[in-house]
């Protein structure tokens, strides 16, 4: 068979079948076509780990796994979400599923091409030769990205998309994605519509919820939602959506269900079953939580899709098991994890977290006091974020189970909530920590209270004509309480007041220091905030 172009001796491929008749054969028909180094794998979890590691050309996948419930389309789920797979990546899809539901899914999850069961060798060929086509005619925007060149990036995809030349439906989805990136939310939703009016598709209608949600307009984000999942219920990222959505809202329990559908659409996901194990855990359903949890850190301990913030929780829950072995077993894993990245400030705190519980667990109470302290002298820091707020009120709330008095936890709590509550979701996550000790869950509501009446008087004064007295009301609260929500309102209040306050570049100045230092990526379930339904822009410095 010819080569299908010059470049294909050069190219290395893996393939990844539970059949070894099946691999054997592909393995036959690639060095038919020129491809030299071929490699192969029987199973996910392998592959996982294998393409974690090395980067391939081409990687064939199976759909169905024996012995498993994770699929092909789980694998290329995970990859595309942690920015594993770089575009240079042919990545085809080996199924036979021929419904629409399972090939439109596989299809715009950032597929190259698939196959449905039995194809020939020329079909095989004809993906790969369209597949490395595109590669090619598209390369002036891949190299922008992998570049970080994420303006340029976005004006050829915005030309090709405008001219309607090859390619133009791939690369309009790779511009919104940009546009979303570049907070150019009104743009992105703009061009999904017009990517939908063209060629009405379900990622594009998923792009014009994340644009209303990336807006903050969470009542449209909620209702396109609505209308997609009534239209497509099987479609798995509509519900990840839904779920941030109804986190924003502080609806736990309806965001919890919601996640439970989509870790049941894709049983074999990593990444939905820690998220949803991790909700549950939030939202009391400890049993459900452990569960998933262990279920996810036997599949993928040592993936770098799994998230440890995971294997904390699961120490949370043994300790309050009194399981003194699980919980030791979970600490051993992390420290050896931590020995892997010692540099990591949040391991290093995952870390400490565990050391606390141990000695409670020992009944050694004042060591396990010294480490909360230690732990509450970082919370200033410009690092804490609300998950490492979350873990410290837990392990506070389990030492006052066992210490007669904490006057100093009273303070550290009302610390942590006048910082974290910027929203209702991360007041109603901090809550749900407090476990049930009303007196903490109390002052949790009272600091989501008091913030909120700070920004409800800062804008009172801006409408009656007293902006910069707001700015400056803002600015001083967001700097004493290092609160997010107040630090960015004053950011917005200043940006639709400027022309009116006299020395707004002065105070523009430290706003932006203020938003530097503590306006940081919060993490309300875990640190891997990925889109879901998007396009992964990989870049030579992921995120």
């Amino acid at each position: 068979m010819a080569l299908m172009d010059r470049e294909i001796q050069n190219a290395s491929a893996l393939i990844i079948d539970s059949n070894s008749t099946s691999r054997s054969l592909l393995s036959a028909q690639l060095r038919d076509l020129g491809v030299q180094q071929v490699r192969q794998a029987s199973r996910v979890s392998d592959a996982r780990v294998i393409l974690e590691h090395k980067t391939y050309d081409i990687v064939l996948c199976d759909y169905h796994f024996d012995g498993t419930e994770m699929s092909g389309q789980d694998l290329l789920d995970e990859l595309r979400r942690e920015h594993l797979l770089p575009y240079s990546t042919v990545f085809v899809m080996v199924t036979g599923e021929a419904s629409y539901a399972k090939v439109a899914e596989a299809a715009e999850a950032a597929l190259d091409a698939y196959l449905i069961k039995p194809y020939t060798s020329a079909s095989l060929a004809d993906r790969l030769a369209h597949a490395r086509h595109r590669k090619r005619v598209l390369k002036d925007i891949f190299e922008a990205i992998e570049k970080q060149e994420f303006e340029a990036a976005a004006a050829h995809c915005m030309k090709r998309f405008n001219a309607r030349a090859e390619f133009w439906l791939y690369a309009a989805r790779i511009g919104a994605e940009l546009l979303l990136r570049l907070n150019r939310h009104e743009e992105a939703h703009k061009l999904y519509d017009a990517i939908i009016e063209a060629k009405t598709v379900p990622w594009a209608r998923l792009g014009v919820a994340r644009s209303e949600l990336a807006a903050g307009n969470l009542v449209a984000a909620r209702r396109t939602l609505e209308t997609l999942i009534g239209d497509i219920p099987d479609h798995a990222d509509s519900y990840d959506v839904m779920g941030r959505v109804q986190m924003e809202q502080g609806e736990l329990e309806a965001a919890l269900e919601t996640y439970r559908t989509a870790a049941k659409l894709t049983p074999g996901c990593l990444l939905r079953q820690q998220r949803c194990g991790s909700l549950a855990f939030y939202a009391g359903q400890r049993e459900e939580a452990l569960k998933m949890m262990e279920r996810t850190m036997a599949q993928g301990l040592r993936s770098k899709l799994f998230d440890m913030l995971s294997l904390v929780l699961i120490g949370f829950m043994r300790f309050d098991n009194k399981d003194t072995k699980g919980l030791k077993y979970a600490h051993d894993a992390m420290v050896q994890e931590l020995e892997r990245r010692p540099q990591s400030k949040r391991l290093q705190r995952f870390e400490a977290v565990f050391r606390g519980l141990r000695h409670l667990a020992d009944h050694k109470v004042g060591n396990a006091l010294e480490l909360a302290r230690q732990l509450s002298a970082e919370a200033d820091g410009e690092d804490f974020d609300l998950e490492a707020a979350s873990l410290l009120v837990g392990l506070w709330i389990r030492l006052s189970k066992l210490a007669i008095q904490l006057d100093e936890m009273g303070p550290v709590m009302s610390q942590l909530g006048l910082r974290f509550c910027t929203s209702k979701a991360s007041s109603e996550l901090l809550v749900s920590v407090s476990e049930d000790n009303e007196a903490v869950a109390n002052e949790f509501r009272s600091c989501h209270t008091r913030i909120f009446g700070v920004a409800e008087t800062a804008m009172r004064h801006s409408m009656r004509g007293s902006a910069r007295t707001g700015v400056e009301l803002l600015i001083q609260q967001g700097e004493s309480t290092r609160n997010a929500k107040l630090i960015d309102m004053a950011s917005l209040v200043l940006k639709r007041h400027a022309e009116k306050i006299d020395d707004a570049e002065q105070l523009a100045e430290r706003i932006s220091e203020l938003q530097a230092r503590y306006v940081i990526p919060i993490a309300s379930l875990n640190n891997r905030n990925r889109a879901a339904g998007g396009l992964a822009l990989r870049t030579g410095a992921p995120s």
